[in-house]
């Protein structure tokens, strides 16, 4: 995704007296002014854009230019769009099959591309829309009632979401809020009923929700939202409202979907620099359907808007639903009679909410409506890029594997054939160390907690990837991702006190009740403060995204009611089987560590050490922040599997390349230092999610950084037990396999 950035756009308004106004819009002025002629010319993934406004051939032609570092595009009639930034991928399966044949055709079709082809086009497949066992559709007769459901606003400016309700928009008499899972309410979601409910395939023009007349409170709640550039999200048979947005430079190509639609924009009338806001009072519905020609029934298959901003007007008294408009005119199937000025935000003025619905029949069929929201366009050069720079990785990986198991065979080979004790303690290498490679470190116990947390973490990370390849965790299920990755974490409570306390036992430690409270405490006791500290900061701000009480009491209860009993029954059994046994003894005395060269320091091996293992994500990291902080669809999971392999394989080589080079330095304190050398990536994990916060988002206020960094901090200390655990089991087993390869006296 592009960073966020401010344009404005160039319209002309008719007034009464029939002379033109100049109005000029803030980002997000996307959105037609309702009855002018218009055209517009723009780039759907970048703000840039044209918009000609009035009677045709009357008006000069504007550009829209964003206020972005780089220069802007002059206006001109030669209008071309810039090549497209990254952004999410999201391909239909075939349509990866096309590509991927074409990349093998051209490039060869090698072993190691082939197979990550296949996970990579499973994953793809799994975009198309793949639905939960049970999950019926829901079928429409015709003038069957279809009510709108409002969801909460959102802001990517703020990242803080509020209530529909929070605005003085029209409500109905009883606000009933919808059932919502744990995983919708940590997100912030807020469904509840609307007014706008109309029949199913029963056209409808004009239709009057209700007047207001804003208060000063009102006025200066509207105005805070469209500065910070709010969305209105509305849900119709659990598929959410967009905005459809063509692409000039490939007109077949289909509409990329927005997500919601803006509260208002900013302008300016010409002739004047005071900047007015004005609200979008008229939504223009779009239900698509797909009809059964054997019956009368028909499915939702996409649900669009179109917005705008009237000054509706109308003679005489309010007279309700009676009164009859003079903007909006249903008996006359004009959408415009006189005034097409926009509706402005202000203290003591009326707004009239209006809306039409409008039906289309489409070929797409119920199981593949969601392929349209998944859809983005994209270059396919960026896809293959992103795989072929996977490809290097795992390329440079293999090489590293070879090149150590070349010299791994040719050191133990020269161990084994030494003909004295004598002619042994002449060498220099790892094998000098066999007496204390196996000494406990400092800190046992505490490796064992830090280990037992990220084994949890990865039976995590691995039963939610496979949940959500086959599909149970497709975008319909809202809130299911989260719920998932929350009911996994405490069931794995039993790994976590398991693998801790087999290596702790294996340190012949003897207070394993203690190991066992600090891997079912700690970890989630560092996050849950973090995340308790930045909900009240969001409380303070009256978000809906503060998580109320009862979910936080949810929350703690799933933490100690399954996670920690179940720690406690993973350390129990773990720690009753015997201690794994060292291919070799540890000496009493401790071997003195000679002084090791400046590249092998502690700190400097480390941070070398995790450049790798970031450098197999960041492209993938880039995608999901764009997905959380932009609020955009993430269902490439395939992808994401086939990207979490990788890492697992570059943690545990790279550690293993340091671990044997630390150990031919004989220097055998390689117990944290493996954990650490590949856990590092976290810190590059951080440091690029700052990168990511000034170059690519438009956030201003404290709080919301606040939120974002808080954020980021808890997901990098994730990233460092993942990465730390399968850094260290790596080196465990490579010690254990080459000290037991050898002949020891």
């Amino acid at each position: 995704m592009a960073p966020s950035t401010r344009g404005e756009a160039a319209r002309t308004h008719e007034r009464h007296d029939g002379s033109w106004a100049h109005l000029t819009a803030g980002r997000g002025f996307g959105d037609p002014v309702h009855g002018a002629k218009y055209e517009r010319r723009g780039c759907p993934h970048t703000r840039t854009a044209r918009w000609v406004v009035g009677p045709p051939d009357s008006l000069p032609r504007k550009t829209v230019r964003p206020q972005q570092r780089r220069p802007a595009r002059p206006a001109g009639d030669d209008f071309s769009c810039p090549s497209p930034p990254p952004r999410l991928l999201f391909l239909a399966s075939n349509e990866v099959g096309e590509r991927a044949r074409s990349h093998m055709a051209t490039h060869g079709a090698h072993s190691l591309v082939l197979f990550v082809g296949l996970l990579v086009l499973a994953g793809a497949g799994a975009a198309r829309g793949f639905y939960l066992p049970g999950v019926a559709p829901a079928d429409f007769r015709k003038k069957d009632l279809l009510a709108v459901k409002v969801n909460q606003l959102s802001s990517i400016k703020t990242q803080l979401p509020y209530s529909y309700y929070s605005l003085p928009f029209c409500r109905p008499d009883t606000i009933i809020d919808s059932a919502e899972n744990l995983g919708e309410v940590l997100r912030g979601d807020r469904i509840e009923n609307s007014l706008y409910v109309f029949e199913m395939r029963e056209p409808k023009l004009c239709q009057i929700v209700c007047r207001t007349v804003l208060s000063q409170e009102g006025e200066k709640d509207f105005k805070e939202k469209i500065d910070d550039e709010y969305r209105i999200n509305m849900i119709l048979d659990n598929l959410p409202l967009v905005v459809p947005i063509k692409r000039l430079d490939d007109q077949e190509a289909p509409a990329v979907y927005q997500h919601g639609v803006h509260v208002g924009v900013k302008g300016q009338y010409s002739g004047s620099k005071e900047e007015k806001h004005f609200i979008h009072n008229h939504f223009s519905f779009l239900v698509k359907y797909h009809r059964d020609a054997n019956t009368d029934l028909a499915r939702i298959v996409a649900f669009e808007v179109k917005p705008y901003s009237i000054k509706h007007e109308y003679d005489g008294d309010w007279k309700e639903n009676d009164t009859r408009l003079k903007t909006c005119d249903p008996h006359s199937r004009r959408l415009v009679v006189e005034s097409d000025l926009p509706q402005e935000v202000e203290a003591g003025k009326e707004i009239i909410f209006t809306y039409d619905a409008n039906f289309e029949e489409s070929d797409i069929k119920w199981a593949s409506r969601w392929d349209s929201y998944l859809l983005m366009t994209d270059d396919q050069i960026h896809w293959f890029s992103v795989v072929n720079s996977l490809m290097i990785v795992l390329f440079l990986s293999g090489m590293v594997a070879m090149i150590m198991l070349r010299t791994l065979y040719r050191d133990i080979s020269k161990y084994n054939q030494l003909e004295s004790q004598e002619e042994a303690q002449e060498e220099t290498g790892w094998k000098l160390v066999h007496g204390d490679v196996f000494r406990p470190p400092a800190r046992a116990d505490l490796l064992c907690v830090y280990v037992g947390t990220g084994v949890q973490f990865f039976g995590m990370l691995l039963v939610t990837l496979l949940f959500a390849i086959l599909g149970l965790l497709s975008p319909s299920n809202r809130g299911g991702l989260m719920t998932a990755m929350l009911l996994v974490w405490a069931l794995m409570g039993v790994l976590a006190g398991y693998a801790a306390a087999r290596l702790y036992r294996g340190f012949r430690g003897s207070e394993w009740k203690k190991v066992t409270v600090k891997t079912a405490l700690m970890f989630p006791g560092a996050v849950f403060a973090v995340f308790f500290v930045l909900n009240a900061l969001i409380w303070g701000e009256r978000s809906s995204g503060a998580v109320p009480f009862t979910t936080m009491t949810a929350l703690v209860l799933l933490w100690f009611g399954i996670s920690v009993p179940l720690v406690f029954v993973g350390s129990y059994h773990g720690f009753r089987k015997p201690a794994t046994e060292d291919p070799v003894r540890t000496n009493k005395i401790p071997r003195p560590i000679p002084e090791q060269p400046w590249y092998m320091n502690p700190a400097v091996s480390v941070l070398i050490g995790g450049i790798l293992p970031f450098g197999a994500v960041f492209i993938e990291l880039f995608f999901i922040l764009t997905s959380i902080w932009l609020h955009q669809f993430y269902y490439i999971f395939g992808f994401l599997f086939v990207v979490f392999a990788i890492l697992v394989v570059t943690c545990a080589e790279i550690a293993i390349v340091l671990c044997y080079f630390q150990l031919c330095g004989e220097d055998y304190e390689w117990w944290w230092r493996s954990y650490l050398t590949a856990g590092s990536s976290a810190l590059y994990l951080f440091l690029y999610a700052a990168f990511y916060f000034f170059t690519k988002l438009d956030i201003t206020k404290i709080v919301s950084g606040v939120l974002y960094f808080g954020y980021m901090l808890i997901a990098s200390y994730a990233f460092f037990v993942l990465t730390g655990t399968i850094g260290f089991y790596a080196c465990f087993w490579f010690t254990r396999l080459i000290y037991s390869s050898v002949k020891i006296d």
